[in-house]
């Protein structure tokens, strides 16, 4: 990075908010830091962060809550970082518009790997075509997609593997190649991770999800897009 880019960490955990400090400046960001989700809520309005790191179990609120509140208005990055594992809590968060979730402990050499590539996700690119299949409407430039002329609320990481299955119509894309081009190659084994983005996103993109029609699970290899 030429110009050091804001993160802001929500969390009340003075140790947690230290380490990240360390590590984040290290790696060229500027950091600005909130204990409780109210100040949180006041530090992205005010310091316009890149990307967000925020935890679950805040002091004066609910950090889905807090998730909810920012979603209303901040259109980049959150990275949830919590001690919360359950596939329940992991779900919920995507599903109320978190790009990621990283579970404590963590390491650090992995959550900077995650914020790249959402930072990388969320800048997009300006010369895509716009592909229609149907009802939905995918623009690759502006980052949108449309079904039957209705914007959907996809975060970035949702849009990135809409975004990569759609662009291979027909093609079977096997597990480790979408978790190689969407997160990296250090998470060639995490179908489950996969599997979970996928089921938030047949929600929001088929009439059916329990049919889908545009997002195909390939049995024991990975997912096709259309027939």
């Amino acid at each position: 990075m030429t110009n050091a880019e804001t993160i802001l960490i929500i969390d009340d955990e003075v140790q947690i908010r230290r380490l990240l400090e360390i590590t984040l400046s290290a790696n060229g960001y500027k950091i600005s830091e909130a204990s409780t989700g109210k100040d949180g809520l006041i530090h992205a309005a005010t310091t316009h962060p890149v990307l967000i790191i925020l935890d679950l179990g805040l002091p004066d609120a609910d950090g889905i809550e807090i998730l909810k509140k920012l979603r209303e208005w901040y259109l980049k990055p959150i990275i949830i970082l919590s001690v919360r594992n359950s596939e329940e809590d992991i779900i919920h968060a995507l599903d109320n518009g978190a790009n990621d979730y990283l579970t404590k402990p963590f390491r650090t050499g992995e959550l900077l790997a995650r914020i790249r590539v959402a930072i990388r996700q969320s800048q997009g690119t300006s010369d895509d075509p716009i592909l229609t299949f149907g009802s939905l409407t995918i623009d690759l430039a502006s980052h949108t997609v449309r079904k039957k002329n209705e914007i959907l609320k996809l975060t970035s990481t949702e849009f990135s593997l809409l975004a990569l299955l759609a662009k291979n119509e027909g093609r079977v894309l096997t597990h480790q190649f979408i978790l190689k081009e969407i997160w990296g190659m250090g998470y060639l084994e995490q179908t489950q991770y996969l599997r979970v983005f996928m089921a938030q996103l047949r929600k929001k993109v088929e009439d059916d999800p329990a049919k889908p029609t545009l997002l195909n699970t390939e049995s024991g290899i990975g997912y096709r897009f259309g027939g």
